[in-house]
C-alpha cells in the first residue's frame, strides 16, 4: 500500500509540472462538450500521471479518460480515480484555487487520497483508517517526496485550531435555498456560525484539516471531484455522507454524478 501512496505522489507532482507550465503561458481553451473549459494543463497533466499510475497495473479512471463502459469498470475491485485538474474555473480565473485529484478506490470507498496544490506548493496524503498529513513548499520537482516522510515531516490532520465560532465551507457568491436551509439549523444548534470559502477539492480539505467543521454540498459534482478528498477526509476521521442514502458516499456507479453529501467532522 506504501508503494502504491508514493507513486501516487510521484503522479500527482508531476501532473502539478505539467499544469504549473501552462499556468504560466497564454492559456488555449478549449471547450467540452458539456461547455466547461478544457485547457491544455487538463491534457498534459493527465498524460504525465498516466506514466506512473500504469505501471501499477491497477485500472485507471480518469475525468480526462472516462469513457470506459460500465459493463467493464463494474468487475473492478480496486482502481485508481483521478482528476488531473479539478477547479479549472479556478485555474483560468488564476486564483490558484486549483488541484490535481488522485484516489485509490477499493468496493467503492477510497482508501487512500493525494491532492497536490501546485501554485500553493501543498500536498495532501490521507490513508483510510491510518492518518492523513499535509506538507508545504513542495515544488513540483521534489524528489523523494514518500508516505512515510509525509507522517514525518508533515502535519498531522486535523491541525489543532485556537478557539473559533462552528465553520461551515460555502459558496463565495451564491448559496442554494438548501444550503442556506442547512446552515439556519446549524445557527439553532451552535449559535454564531461563519462561511469560509475554497475553489476545487480544497473545500473538503478544509474540514479534514479542522479549519471548518462541516461541508454541506447541496449542487452537482462528478466522483474524480471528490474521491480525492474523502480519501483524506477519511484518514483524518471525517465522514463523507451522501445526503439520499444517509451512508458513506461510494464510488463506480453507473452514473458517475454523486449525489448531494456532506462532510463532517
Amino acid at each position: 500500500m506504501q508503494s502504491l501512496i508514493d507513486t501516487a505522489i510521484k503522479a500527482a507532482l508531476a501532473g502539478g509540472k505539467e499544469i504549473l507550465t501552462v499556468y504560466s503561458s497564454e492559456i488555449a481553451v478549449e471547450m467540452k462538450e458539456d461547455r466547461s473549459p478544457l485547457t491544455l494543463a487538463d491534457k498534459n497533466a493527465h498524460l504525465a500521471i498516466m506514466v506512473f499510475l500504469e505501471d501499477t497495473g491497477i485500472p485507471i479512471l480518469s475525468e480526462e479518460g472516462k469513457e470506459i463502459p460500465y459493463s467493464e469498470r463494474s468487475t473492478w475491485k480496486r482502481f485508481w480515480m483521478v482528476d488531473p485538474l479539478d477547479g479549472t474555473k479556478e485555474f483560468i480565473k488564476r486564483n490558484g484555487e486549483f488541484t490535481v485529484n488522485i484516489a485509490l478506490i477499493e468496493d467503492g470507498i477510497p482508501i487512500a487520497g493525494i491532492i497536490y496544490v501546485p501554485v500553493r506548493k501543498e500536498l495532501y496524503v490521507g490513508q483510510q483508517g491510518v492518518a492523513a498529513f499535509k506538507v508545504e513548499g513542495i515544488e513540483p520537482e521534489a524528489q523523494g517526496m514518500t508516505w512515510e516522510r509525509m507522517q514525518k515531516e508533515g502535519k498531522k490532520l486535523p491541525v489543532s485550531q485556537s478557539e473559533r465560532p462552528f465553520m461551515v465551507v460555502g459558496s463565495r457568491s451564491h448559496m442554494s435555498p438548501e444550503t442556506e436551509e442547512f446552515i439556519a439549523g446549524l445557527k439553532k444548534e451552535h449559535g454564531e456560525v461563519d462561511i469560509v470559502s475554497m475553489g476545487s477539492s480544497l473545500k473538503i480539505c478544509l474540514v479534514a484539516e479542522g479549519v471548518a467543521d462541516v461541508y454541506p454540498r447541496f449542487a452537482p459534482t462528478m466522483e474524480w471531484d471528490t474521491a480525492a478528498g474523502h480519501g483524506i477526509a477519511l484518514g483524518a476521521g471525517c465522514e463523507v455522507i451522501d445526503y439520499s442514502t444517509k451512508a458513506v458516499m461510494r464510488y463506480n456507479k453507473e452514473n458517475l454524478l454523486n449525489n448531494w453529501f456532506i462532510v463532517q467532522r
